[in-house]
């Protein structure tokens, strides 16, 4: 239901750019978001931005990732610069989808990210 890519191997320093586009119907209330898990780690937030509202991001990637979405296309990206190898990890995209039922949650099937020399 959710499709990622962009993942890969990166130099410290690189950037890359994740992009995930859904394949269901989205509703307008809806809160669109990256996670992330590293080896032996739990999953954590990385950004996440609700239909129109301001990103949040983790303190670890402020300055450095940019969530940005398209409402028209129900797709979010991550942008990622000046990657480090504490930012290794397989990439999710989650969608938070307000319905007459209640909250839907969609996953993609995740994207690695390997930031290493």
């Amino acid at each position: 239901q959710l499709q990622a890519s962009g993942g890969g191997l990166v130099q410290p320093g690189g950037s890359l750019r994740l992009s995930c586009a859904a394949s269901v119907s989205i509703s307008s209330i809806n809160i669109m978001g990256w996670y992330r898990q590293a080896p032996g780690k739990q999953r954590e937030l990385v950004a996440g931005v609700a239909t129109g509202g301001s990103p949040n991001y983790a303190d670890s990637v402020k300055g450095r990732f940019t969530i940005s979405r398209d409402n028209a296309k129900n797709t979010v990206s991550l942008q990622m610069n000046r990657l480090k190898p504490e930012d290794t990890a397989v990439y999710y995209c989650n969608i938070k989808d307000y319905t007459q039922k209640g909250w839907a949650v969609y996953w993609g099937q995740g994207t690695l990210v390997t930031v290493s020399s």
